[in-house]
Formats: structure tokens, C-alpha cells, sequence
């Protein structure tokens, strides 16, 4: 991903006053993809590719959570942030076990403090990815000079 690119969000929210504040509030600085259901965000996540998944806690037919573990088969690398107006502290040890959360935030949320947790989450996003692509580099070296011992000093290393 060119650094150049905007970060690519999607907010999941059941209530369409929300989704428009945040597509007004992040539309300039911000790549935002919304939707109102958990089915529409996995549409999203199908055809776009996201970085930072942001979504509410309670929706009807799935929670964020049940959300958040759904995707995460598909959908692994975009770092999740679970946003809601209501403190349950089950709700938090599931994000944390579940839904592998990065952040939970609550409602309401102010302009500020949600780009800043947009801003660290890609950072995050971009230093995973940046590893994975380093692992698999020096697994790829690893084998090439395995292949060259062998190729020097007989069948076994």
C-alpha cells in the first residue's frame, strides 16, 4: 500500500445518524466505507480493502463482537475498534477474546480522540504488515540457502 493512500475505514452501526457524523467528521482525511448492518460490512470488506474496522457493540440480529469474529477468519489483518454507548464489562473480556479488539472506545465519541485511535490502529496495521512481508522474506531466504547446501555439501544439511 502506497503510504500516500488514504486509511481505508469501515463503521458498522446500526443507527444512520451515526454513520453520517462519521462519514462527515472523516470523509476529507479518510478512505470511509459505512454500513448499517453486520452483513453490509462483510459486503464491504468483500470488495474494498480495509485497514481499521470500527463498529457498535449493539446492533440488532449480531453485536459487534459476534461481528468481529465472524470476519476474522476472512477478514485477519484489519486492526477492529469497538465503539458503543453502553459499559458492560462482558462485553469488553469478549472484544479483548473474541473479537481480538484493539480499542474500545465509548460513545460519544469526540472528532480528536477517534482520528488519533484511527491514526495508531493503521499504524499498528502497517507494522504487522510490514513483519509478515519480513517474515516471509527470510523464510523464502532460509529456503534458497538450504537449497544451496544441499546443492554443495550432498543430500543432507
Amino acid at each position: 500500500m502506497d503510504v500516500s493512500e488514504p486509511i481505508s475505514v469501515l463503521y458498522v452501526d446500526d443507527e444512520v445518524h451515526n454513520l453520517n457524523s462519521f462519514r462527515a467528521s472523516f470523509r476529507r482525511i479518510f478512505r470511509v466505507h459505512t454500513a448499517e448492518s453486520a452483513a453490509e460490512g462483510r459486503k464491504i470488506l468483500e470488495q474494498h480493502p480495509v485497514q481499521v474496522i470500527i463498529t457498535d457493540q449493539r446492533m440488532p440480529h449480531m453485536t459487534g463482537i459476534e461481528f468481529l469474529a465472524w470476519i476474522i477468519p476472512d477478514f485477519p489483518d484489519p486492526i477492529r475498534i469497538l465503539l458503543t454507548g453502553y459499559a458492560d464489562i462482558n462485553a469488553v473480556i469478549d472484544a479483548i477474546n473474541l473479537g481480538q479488539v484493539y480499542k474500545y472506545l465509548q460513545k460519544p465519541w469526540t472528532e480528536d480522540d477517534l482520528r488519533i485511535t484511527i491514526e495508531k490502529a493503521h499504524e499498528l496495521y502497517m507494522l504487522r504488515k510490514e513483519n509478515k512481508d519480513l517474515t516471509q522474506k527470510l523464510i523464502e531466504a532460509n529456503a534458497r540457502l538450504e537449497e544451496g547446501l544441499k546443492k554443495d555439501f550432498g543430500t543432507g544439511v
